[in-house]
């Protein structure tokens, strides 16, 4: 009986460091820059209409489709750099 007693004691002991780990990482995170939401997710609607786009362009042959695609990559590439420049200030 001695020795399943130093097991739970020992799981009690890894559950416990366990928790204080998890509280540290919290805190961690919790402690790093607040970004803003709004902005993040402007910032991921644009990655994803850039990679729509860039599989358009691949898949259009005709050359003034090609240009538009082209100009509207051009303007989400200049809008990201607006809205990551924003984010890092």
């Amino acid at each position: 009986m001695g020795d399943s007693g130093e097991g739970l004691i020992d799981a009690e002991g890894r559950i416990q460091e366990r928790m204080e780990e998890l509280e540290r990482e919290r805190a961690q995170s919790s402690g790093r820059a607040v970004r803003d939401p709004e902005k993040v997710q402007a910032l991921e609607s644009l990655r994803l209409a850039r990679t729509e786009l860039d599989r358009q362009l691949a898949a259009t042959t005709n050359e003034r489709r090609r240009a538009q695609i082209t100009q509207a990559i051009a303007e989400i590439d200049r809008r990201m750099k607006e809205t990551s420049a924003s984010l890092a200030s």
